[in-house]
């Protein structure tokens, strides 16, 4: 049986992100820190404390595929058919993203986005209204924290709102597996 909702911490959570703020919390793969994905300024934080390169893009979550289809011009055929058999993490690249902050879309106008398989991710993106940022929550080239205990102190202490560590249950430790996707049905396997 599923355990429920803590809608406190999910309240905490959006309420950070409202305010533009940076939140540290579990997802369906790793830890992660999180923003608003539409707030350039919050994004540029999420940059900084990982001490990484805004050259490289940020995955985003949506809470479902309505959603997804506000930040995408275009869904590709073959991404649906992908959404319906997916039974494990996976963040699509899609072509054409829009209304996303400019530093979470890569150079070539595309974004790697995931519907969460996570009931506490789901219900924040969800109460939110907007997608979410979702990137390990480590400095840039060190491992991804599997689990809390893995999260090094300092970005725990660079986030302004962290997620109960209980709330990782059911995560897979594992990165998302990632594909991207083009118009016409092509399919390129970027991480297996």
């Amino acid at each position: 049986m599923e355990k429920e909702i803590d809608l406190e911490e999910v309240k905490a959570a959006v309420e950070t992100l409202k305010a533009g703020g940076v939140i540290l919390y579990p997802t369906d793969t790793v830890w992660g820190l999180g923003c608003d994905a539409t707030n350039e300024a919050a994004v540029a934080r999420i940059y900084a404390i990982k001490q990484r390169a805004d050259s490289k893009s940020l995955i985003t979550l949506v809470a479902n595929a309505d959603m997804l289809g506000k930040y995408v011009k275009v869904i590709p055929e073959v991404a649906i058919n992908l959404l319906e058999v997916n039974d494990k993490p996976m963040t699509i690249i899609y072509p054409n993203a829009m209304g996303l902050a400019p530093n979470v879309v890569a150079e070539d106008g595309t974004a790697g986005i995931r519907i969460p398989m996570n009931d506490f991710c789901v219900e924040v993106i969800r109460r939110f209204h907007k997608p979410v940022v979702s990137t390990s929550a480590n400095i840039s080239g060190r491992p991804a924290p599997a689990f809390y205990e893995d999260i090094p102190m300092e970005i725990i202490d660079a986030a302004d709102w962290v997620a109960d560590p209980y709330l990782e249950e059911g995560a897979t430790g594992e990165p998302s597996q990632i594909i991207q996707v083009g118009l016409h049905g092509e399919i390129k396997v970027i991480r297996g």
